[in-house]
């Protein structure tokens, strides 16, 4: 059994209540549709026919009751399966989410844009099965009560039906596959130029900055191009599906209707027969064209099943760490950690201490912050309070060691919201005001009152998605400011200065010197920086060459007597 189909049957399992309960009120509901046209049948042949006006009100009477329960029915029932779908995609975006940003970090090769996808097209598409069971199975009883009817008014009329319908869904089921590749291709291709015009919007400043807007637009289109093709193939083929099924059904129901007049007309049946055929082989268009695209319904669920699946049945990457760090034990300890292009690395940062960390080559910088906040496929040991860092709880882990990435996301709000996060035992609204101040102090740290001084609405200030309206030094303070807002015992920066004037860089040296090394602060501050001025507020810098700690001492110290360290810091 596949993925996919394990991701559908628990969709069936979950939502039983209201989904059979649904498909029953639509299995009654498509019984008295099919019914209408056969008590007609009655009504001329009992009451016009014969003149009988008794005959003729009771049966109209009859016929009136079945409106009234067809109208309840798809009321009701209708009421009860939308519910069902609509818990469903929200179970499956909730899910999903949870997966993707499962604290032990998820291992997916899939980019943001393409797991945006995932969460909500293929969830919204997967959910839909819900829909197309009670379609299917109304559509069995549609088909099932007009064709006993019409063996009953005419045999050959009714294993007609009954003979050719199981033909017709046979020959359109042999395209399923078909349909389920093209589906799927077009899912996955649609997802990649997603995912990449993500990439490009969010980078759309620095391309400008080096003139490379065209060359990524060019990319864009030749992948867009590439999810056209593969949406016009699956448009192709399911059209064509679509077109023959209509077809077959028209085909199937006239030829019906034509037996039926030869039959009425040789006397084989009455009139009010004649009229019930005629109604029956009408009103079974409709669900033969149900089961007739029944192929491409499930394919649809079942790639879109398949993708989710992929996603939730993803590995994580650290394992599930129980150990928490030894009481009051805040250090940070790598012991000869090899890691990408670090090869032997040792590194000791003390409680309450102020590290500088400058790597020669860049690579070496983005391997050590990714290493913090990702602990996995290294060899040595990275120590976090004594207890191996990988092996650390992920909540305890996040709670004491807090690894601020160079390029952050900001989220569609405003300034406040964006820094005052959640609620860390002060309290605070979108006007920025925080019972302990310690708001304040997070936003004259990263110099964020400027930011804020300059919008009419202060920290009221609209924040589009992913802060586009913001330059690129706004977005590193608002960035820097949420994580001193967090206050976590140990703090890891990753160049968090580069895109702000030498002014606005020495107010955050500053401020992240005063707010977290004050005489009664005590936290611990990991800087990977080449800046100057950020460094020289350090108690002491480490510099790293060729992946390996080359020299340490203060930013003075080095820079008088290290020529490597001053070149790498003075360029």
């Amino acid at each position: 059994m596949s993925a996919g189909t394990v991701i559908l049957r628990r969709a069936v399992a979950r939502n039983g209540r209201r989904l059979w309960s649904g498909t029953a009120l639509a299995g009654v509901y498509q019984l008295c549709a099919a019914l209408v046209p056969i008590l007609i049948g009655v009504i001329v042949d009992r009451g016009v026919a014969t003149g009988d006006l008794t005959a003729l009100l009771v049966w109209i009477a009859v016929l009136a009751a079945v409106y009234l329960v067809l109208a309840v029915t798809y009321r009701f029932g209708a009421r009860r399966l939308q519910r069902a779908i609509a818990e469903e995609g929200h179970q499956l975006r909730v899910e999903l989410a949870a997966r993707i940003l499962h604290p032990r970090v998820l291992r997916a090769e899939r980019h943001t844009g393409d797991l945006l996808a995932v969460t909500t097209t293929d969830a919204e598409y997967t959910s839909y099965l819900l829909d197309h069971i009670p379609r299917i199975t109304s559509a069995l009883v549609a088909v099932t009560v007009s064709a006993v009817a019409l063996l009953l008014i005419s045999p050959p009329l009714g294993l007609t039906v009954l003979v050719a319908i199981p033909v017709v869904l046979a020959v359109l089921n042999r395209t399923a596959p078909l349909i389920a590749r093209r589906v799927k291709e077009q899912q996955d291709q649609a997802g990649r130029a997603t995912a990449l015009a993500t990439d490009l919007v969010t980078g759309l400043r620095a391309l400008r900055g080096i003139g490379a807007q065209d060359a990524a637009v060019e990319r864009y289109h030749r992948v867009s191009r590439h999810a056209l093709a593969a949406t016009l193939r699956a448009s192709r083929t399911q059209n064509a599906y679509l077109g023959a099924s209509t077809m077959l059904s028209a085909l199937l129901s006239g030829g019906i209707a034509l037996m039926a007049g030869w039959f009425a007309l040789t006397g084989r049946i009455t009139v009010g027969q004649f009229i019930t055929v005629i109604g029956s082989a009408q009103f079974l268009v409709e669900p033969f064209g149900v089961l007739a695209v029944v192929p491409g319904w499930t394919a649809a669920a079942r790639a879109a099943a398949e993708r989710v699946a992929a996603v939730v049945g993803a590995d994580v990457v650290l394992p599930p760490g129980a150990a928490a760090p030894r009481s009051g034990g805040h250090e940070l300890r790598l012991t000869d950690v090899t890691y990408g292009p670090l090869a032997g690395l040792r590194l000791h940062v003390r409680g309450g201490e102020f590290v500088g960390v400058v790597a020669r080559r860049p690579a070496d910088a983005e391997a050590l912050a990714r290493l913090l906040a990702v602990p996995d496929g290294h060899t040595g040991d990275v120590l976090l309070g004594g207890e191996r860092l990988e092996a650390v709880d992920r909540g305890r882990a996040r709670q004491v060691l807090h690894s601020e990435p160079h390029r952050t996301d900001l989220f569609t709000g405003t300034l406040a919201s964006n820094i005052a996060l959640r609620d860390d035992g002060g309290r605070h609204d979108d006007d920025g005001r925080h019972d302990d101040g310690r708001l304040d102090e997070a936003l004259r740290a990263a110099a964020v009152a400027e930011v804020a001084h300059l919008h009419p609405e202060g920290l009221r200030m609209p924040v589009t998605e992913r802060g586009a309206n913001l330059s690129g030094g706004q977005r590193q303070r608002v960035a820097l400011a949420r994580a001193l807002l967090a206050a976590p015992p140990l703090l890891v920066l990753h160049d968090p200065t580069t895109a702000v004037d030498a002014v606005t860089e020495r107010a955050v040296a500053d401020g992240i010197r005063a707010l977290r090394h004050g005489s009664d602060a005590g936290y611990g501050t990991v800087v990977i920086t080449t800046s100057p001025t950020l460094l020289a507020a350090t108690d002491r810098v480490v510099f790293i060459g060729d992946g390996a700690v080359a020299a340490e001492g203060t930013h003075a110290e080095l820079v008088g007597h290290d020529d490597s360290y001053r070149r790498t810091v003075l360029r």
